[in-house]
């Protein structure tokens, strides 16, 4: 069974009609990727507020072989970003299309989530192996979001061959359709809700403790 529906592309000169259709599975993977990508923002957060909260360790703290050695390691940050605050918006990236697909089933955002999630598998690959050959310690949490980041990218690939969609080219014509104003209200108000933790971290690390 597919749920079918007519999407118009307009323009000054020429009108194309293109037909879209999605699986009828494709809704529950999609809360499924959801889901997953949940699990994968709350690891990403965590492993953020331990940057804030417990690093730097004491200078005798011997970390070899210890998740705190991935978590201490140059390859943790990126021009002096934690690595797991990159992943936190990665995941919200994630999470803000998918709830903008549930708002508009827009097939743009089906196109769009492709390259994001093959982008995360090659990171998360990249940084198992600094872990395996080049740190020579694994961090479990790290490893639970690689996996989170391979399970999204499957989940990707098993609704862009469940569904039939227009061309890309095409898709982009009509992105305003995707981002109109209850689109945009629902991907802002994500955004803030996400972003709240990783602020609230920030700040518990500036204001003074009682008694300080």
């Amino acid at each position: 069974m597919l749920h079918e529906r007519t999407i118009n592309f307009k323009s000054q000169e020429t009108t194309v009609t293109s037909a879209h259709s999605y699986g009828s599975a494709v809704p529950k993977l999609f809360a499924a990727f959801t889901a997953i990508a949940v699990i994968g923002w709350a690891v990403s957060i965590f492993l953020t507020g331990v940057h804030f909260w417990v690093l730097p360790l004491p200078a005798d703290f011997d970390v070899t072989g210890t998740p705190w050695a991935v978590m201490t390691s140059e390859w943790a940050y990126v021009m002096g970003i934690p690595l797991a605050l990159m992943g936190g918006f990665y995941y919200l990236t994630t999470l803000v299309l998918s709830g903008l697909w549930f708002q508009t089933r827009h097939p743009l955002v089906l196109k769009v989530l492709t390259p994001l999630t093959i982008i995360g598998v090659m990171s998360s690959a990249f940084f198992v192996y600094l872990q395996l050959f080049v740190i020579e310690a694994i961090c479990p949490f790290c490893l639970v979001s690689a996996v989170a980041t391979v399970l999204l990218l499957v989940l990707e690939l098993v609704m862009l061959r469940m569904s039939k969609l227009p061309p890309l080219r095409e898709l982009v014509r009509d992105a305003r359709s995707a981002l109109d104003r209850k689109g945009l209200t629902w991907m802002f108000l994500l955004f803030i809700i996400a972003l709240l933790p990783v602020i609230s971290f920030w700040f518990a690390t500036i204001i003074p403790a009682p008694g300080s």
